[in-house]
């Protein structure tokens, strides 16, 4: 299986937690939203389930709270994260600069697939200077919204078919975003997954780090 996964032309990347290191920034900005709502200060690790799944799944999950307030709670917390976070404090993941230009240079095509919005990520990517993407793509309100809709329109803009491609991401919501098109996907442990996430999702493979994963694509 490992050596099909290394044959396939199209490498689609989840964002936040795969290619750079957001989870300090999301931690942070996550429970600053919660305290100014009134909320007790969190622990940073009951807030881990915020890195991943879109926002108000997010809030949904850590604060115990209906759809709708989700919501509130992610409009806050998305203007927060414009005025405090800085590229800086996103840097890509340890050796991720090397596996994306050794991928890019074996041949392959790379892409993103994200829960972020769109935007966002094209400016965080472009800013830290991940120019080996062909397309980004990510969340659009009134377009997109689920993490196989992302995938879909990364492989639409690259003109391929989800038996070329195989996705890599660190959470479960990539595995099952990735199953519902048909694609397999390579889970990463970067920190923010609980453990056996990935294998109970159905992940292809299992990564612990960049280097491993280098080592399944073959790079």
């Amino acid at each position: 299986m490992i050596e099909k996964l290394r044959d396939r032309p199209v490498v689609i990347f989840d964002f936040d937690g795969t290619v750079v290191d957001t989870q300090s920034a999301i931690l942070s900005t996550a429970a600053r939203t919660l305290v100014e709502h009134g909320y007790p200060e969190p622990a940073a690790a009951d807030l881990l389930p915020m890195v991943g799944p879109p926002l108000e799944e997010g809030f949904m999950l850590v604060a115990g709270v209906e759809y709708e307030e989700a919501c509130e709670l992610m409009a806050a917390y998305r203007a927060i994260f414009e005025a405090t976070v800085k590229p800086a404090d996103c840097p890509p993941l340890p050796g991720m600069r090397e596996l994306l230009d050794g991928l890019k240079a074996s041949g392959r095509r790379l892409a993103v697939a994200t829960s972020r919005m769109e935007e966002t990520a094209k400016v965080m990517a472009r800013a830290q200077g991940l120019d080996q993407f062909s397309a980004i793509r990510g969340r659009v309100p009134g377009l997109r919204s689920t993490k196989a809709e992302s995938i879909a329109a990364a492989l639409e803009a690259l003109g391929a078919h989800a038996e070329d491609a195989l996705m890599v991401g660190d959470r479960r919501h990539d595995v099952e975003g990735a199953a519902e098109l048909g694609m397999p996907c390579i889970g990463i442990y970067g920190g923010a997954a609980a453990p056996g996430e990935h294998e109970r999702a159905g992940a292809a493979a299992i990564a612990h780090g960049t280097a491993e994963l280098a080592a399944l694509l073959g790079v």
